[in-house]
């Protein structure tokens, strides 16, 4: 072999090698690419999209500033829910202005007419009422903390309960099919038929006539509310299960002889999850103005107890409260507002956060 030849051969092997350093570097990359991506569980990476969207972050920061607001706030007031500071009573004199004039001298008199002198409870905002305090003398700030409790508390209780609800009709009937399917969705289309406001109005009248307890009102009206909002998530879950039952993982586990009870609790309910924890942020915001709505109207929580929507019905009762009393009226409607637009937020950075197309 002559010296062309070995060198020929040489720069052969050393191009080998340096495709073989190639590819094995190339593996080793494409190996730690892959142990990244399989370190990423699903709900990791949701969590990870969820906390890039700047206005999921700005939802999540109102939704807990309300809860401290509502929750732990009250521990810091001086004032309890319901009682009246009577401290800051004013009363309404009506005067009259007279002016005399004797010996060149001229006299300013008030005259104060005789009318019932009504008391003004309505204090302005002061360093012992930061938000002044309502026609009832009591403090703006402590109720609109107590009225968050109720509201809030309403809220979660009320879409768990139309989770439960809407989770085991719509499953039921999405399995099944057949008679059942049937069944089940002409009830929701009986229940979808029914007008909200208006039974409210009725089912409010009833406990009025029933004298029920303020407190327990509360009560009353989650279930009516309950009973009147699970509509939706039945048809979702329904939708969604006819869907899924068709699918591989359905089929493998009909074969392999799993019960119904476990299919559906095991394999088709997670499935469905994401879909309901959308849902149910979403219907935060909903049960919330329709809590308002309804303590708006007298129909709520009744006085001394407060709710944001009660406080706001001040105004209905006494127009000057909307000209001249803002802080009066203000605040929770401004804590309505947030609870709304925090839950809306929260839910549009889970769908998205949920969406697999999604690239973010």
């Amino acid at each position: 072999m002559n010296e062309t030849e070995k060198l020929e051969n040489e720069n052969i092997s050393s191009a080998e090698e340096t495709v073989n350093e190639t590819a094995g570097t190339e593996a080793v990359e494409e190996v730690s690419i892959a142990d990244s991506v399989r370190a990423l569980s699903p709900t990791r990476l949701v969590i990870k999209r969820f906390f890039r969207s700047k206005l999921s972050i700005i939802g999540l920061i109102m939704i807990i500033g309300l809860f401290l607001f509502s929750f732990i706030g009250p521990i810091f007031s001086p004032y309890q829910e319901g009682v009246a500071d009577y401290s800051t009573d004013r009363m309404n004199v009506v005067t009259t202005k007279m002016e005399y004039v004797v010996d060149g001298e001229t006299y300013v008199c008030y005259k104060v007419e005789k009318t019932p002198m009504a008391v003004d409870r309505k204090a302005p905002v002061s360093w012992e009422h930061w938000l002044g305090t309502d026609g009832d003398g009591m403090d703006v700030l402590t109720q609109t903390m107590y009225g968050g409790r109720i509201s809030l508390t309403i809220s979660f209780i009320v879409v768990i309960l139309e989770m439960l609800i809407g989770v085991i009709l719509g499953g039921l009937a999405g399995y099944f099919g057949g008679w059942v399917d049937t069944l089940i969705m002409r009830i929701v289309d009986i229940f979808s038929c029914l007008p909200d406001l208006p039974i409210m109005l009725i089912i409010g009248a009833v406990l009025d006539g029933m004298k029920i307890p303020a407190r327990d009102r509360i009560y009353y009206m989650m279930v009516f509310i309950t009973l009147l909002g699970w509509i939706g998530v039945a048809r979702l879950v329904r939708g969604q299960i006819l869907s899924l039952r068709e699918q591989e993982f359905m089929v493998s586990a009909t074969a392999r002889g799993l019960s119904t009870k476990r299919k559906i609790f095991r394999h088709l309910i997670p499935n469905v999850m994401p879909h309901l924890i959308v849902t149910m942020t979403l219907g935060l915001g909903g049960v919330i103005l329709m809590e308002s709505t309804l303590s708006y109207l007298n129909l709520g929580v009744p006085k001394p107890y407060a709710a944001w929507g009660s406080m706001i019905s001040a105004v209905d009762k006494d127009s000057s409260i909307l000209q001249y009393y803002f802080n009066v009226w203000g605040p929770p409607g401004i804590c309505i507002v947030l609870a709304v637009l925090g839950f809306n937020f929260i839910g549009d950075g889970l769908r998205d956060a949920f969406d697999p197309k999604s690239r973010k």
